[in-house]
């Protein structure tokens, strides 16, 4: 069951769901989903600097990958074709019996904008920031400001707490991150 509006208030209130900085409920809180705000840190691919990405050597996928910051009211701007990984502002937690979706928002999609190409999901238990791939699918660069609201969250209601929360997964290897890190798919076993 998606939580609505009520639900999602009520969660923040009692911190079943925690969210920092707490979120400007006026402008952030949809009838079923909470708006996140765009960060000012960004992992840019520098395709030029490998020929290809192996994602079992990390060596490869730390070479072909940069971080950078864009100061505050600064736009970052994404090419048509690009491909970046971005953090929201905001990080938060989950309760063991309730999972969140990252959702793309229209007025972005609109440009061509996409938030995510697969991972859409954060498990119960999750700790941390959004990281986003975002994409631009247009055919026009498109300026994206820290600051803005960028995606949004849904909520959904699991039959009973899980077993294994995230932060207790073995190979959570996401669990608190801050930055968009670079793929750890070399990690797994």
């Amino acid at each position: 069951m998606v939580l609505s509006d009520r639900d999602i208030r009520k969660c923040l209130a009692s911190g079943k769901i925690k969210i920092d900085p707490q979120p400007d409920l006026r402008t952030q809180l949809g009838s079923c989903s909470i708006d996140l705000r765009l960060g000012r840190t960004f992992r840019i691919f520098e395709h030029s600097k490998v020929a290809y990405v192996d994602p079992f050597d990390a060596k490869n996928t730390d070479k072909v990958t940069k971080l950078i910051e864009v100061k505050d009211k600064e736009p970052f701007i994404l090419h048509p074709s690009d491909f970046v990984l971005a953090t929201t502002i905001e990080s938060f937690t989950l309760p063991d019996d309730l999972l969140a979706r990252l959702e793309g928002r229209s007025s972005l999609g609109r440009l061509g904008i996409v938030v995510h190409s697969t991972a859409s999901i954060f498990e119960p238990g999750w700790r941390g920031k959004v990281v986003m791939e975002l994409g631009n699918l247009g055919r026009m660069p498109i300026a994206l400001y820290p600051g803005m609201r960028i995606c949004a969250l849904t909520f959904e209601r699991l039959t009973t707490p899980v077993e294994v929360p995230y932060y207790r997964k073995k190979g959570a290897k996401y669990l608190d991150q801050d930055t968009p890190g670079a793929s750890k798919i070399n990690q797994e076993g």
